[in-house]
């Protein structure tokens, strides 16, 4: 599953990528992370109880001070090596990931040979001795060669195609929002990935559904001058629906005259 802008900013309740400080992801099956490549003011980031594999969309965020990874797919230590220009980087939290092996002395060694800023490595204290011996025991990480799956996710452009999606948000997700919001949660058949072909025909309603809760969510990060601002414009729009269908009743009037 992709980590789309979206959900980020669902997940957040924010409004732009710009504003997000504090994402939890945890066991939410991820394995495309590159949306990251656009959260450059992140500070705290949960991501444990996934399935991602790289950690090269994240080498831009250079706030991320706490770092939780537990339970992924990162197969090898040289990963790390996407984190080292993360300068404010104290907590990671890497256990239960293939690349930490068997000797979990030599591991814990090895990461702090790379990331020496650490206070806490999978909760445990970080002391000022066990640096000084990871300096000269942990083994030399390695950065890792670009592939193809590394350009695309570090280029920090989204996919169009999934990005424009309206329904690229989960039915769960969808419906917690609607519950934040005081509305009533969407039925199965509004949405296609979980209804059968004939009712992928309400795609329009639901992306307007979308829309509603995108705007409802913004409202709450407006002062009270942008509220009058919306407020007015809201009203010249119901005024033109309003003429509308006056326009529309009249006529009906006159062909029945």
């Amino acid at each position: 599953m992709k980590l789309t802008r979206k959900l980020v900013l669902a997940k957040a309740k924010a409004s732009d990528l710009e504003s997000v400080k504090k994402l939890n992801c945890w066991g939410c099956n991820l394995t495309d992370i590159s949306i990251f490549s656009q959260t450059l003011n992140i500070e705290v980031l949960t991501l444990s109880v996934n399935s991602i594999s790289s950690l090269s969309s994240l080498a831009g965020c250079l706030s991320l001070c706490e770092l939780y990874l537990r339970r992924n797919m990162i197969t090898s230590l040289s990963e790390l090596s996407h984190l080292r220009p993360l300068t404010r980087l104290r907590v990671l939290w890497l256990a239960e990931n293939p690349c930490c092996g068997t000797d979990s002395s030599q591991y814990r060694l090895t990461v702090l040979r790379c990331l020496p800023r650490l206070q806490k490595l999978d909760n445990q204290v970080v002391t000022e001795d066990e640096v000084a011996l990871a300096l000269t025991d942990g083994d030399e990480v390695s950065t890792p060669p670009v592939t193809e799956q590394n350009q695309i996710s570090s280029n920090g452009l989204p996919d169009a195609e999934t990005e424009n999606d309206p329904l690229n948000y989960n039915m769960e997700e969808t419906n917690k929002i609607r519950e934040e919001l005081g509305m009533k949660p969407l039925s199965r058949d509004k949405f296609p990935s979980l209804s059968s072909p004939s009712t992928r025909e309400s795609k329009p309603s639901v992306k307007k559904t979308h829309t509603l809760d995108a705007v409802l969510l913004l409202l709450n990060d407006l002062d009270e001058e942008d509220l009058h601002v919306v407020h007015t414009a809201t009203q010249n729009r119901l005024q033109t629906y309003t003429v509308d269908f006056e326009t529309l009743k009249e006529s009906l009037l006159t062909e029945n005259c």
